[in-house]
């Protein structure tokens, strides 16, 4: 039987990189920081805020929402994107435990 790489490593490492693999492009951050500033739901077209196109932008909708970090309701013709705050909180948890382990005071390169 076939293992995977990942199998190898840590489970918190492997869900990290899953994380982080999801935030490794700038649209999917403009979108993320869209959302927050808006406050609220956001009901309308986000290809109309983010210098892509409309296909584009929504496959990087779907990368965000098959990860957590936003959520998307149907209404009608529309959709309504937020973000998912438990999923965000939880990332940004993550990134700050995983940078605290990585302890560079005494590093003598």
């Amino acid at each position: 039987m076939a293992t995977s790489k990942t199998e190898l490593f840590d489970k918190g490492l492997v869900e990290s990189a899953t994380y982080f693999k999801a935030l490794a492009h700038p649209a999917r951050l403009q979108i993320l920081k869209f959302l927050a500033e808006t406050k609220s739901c956001f009901t309308g077209d986000i290809s109309e805020e983010i210098p892509l196109g409309r296909t584009t932008v929504n496959q990087h909708l779907k990368e965000l929402k098959d990860i957590g970090f936003i959520v998307g309701h149907i209404d009608g013709a529309r959709t309504n994107y937020c973000l998912n705050s438990m999923k965000i909180d939880e990332i940004k948890h993550q990134i700050k435990d995983y940078l605290k382990c990585i302890d560079i005071k005494d590093i003598k390169c």
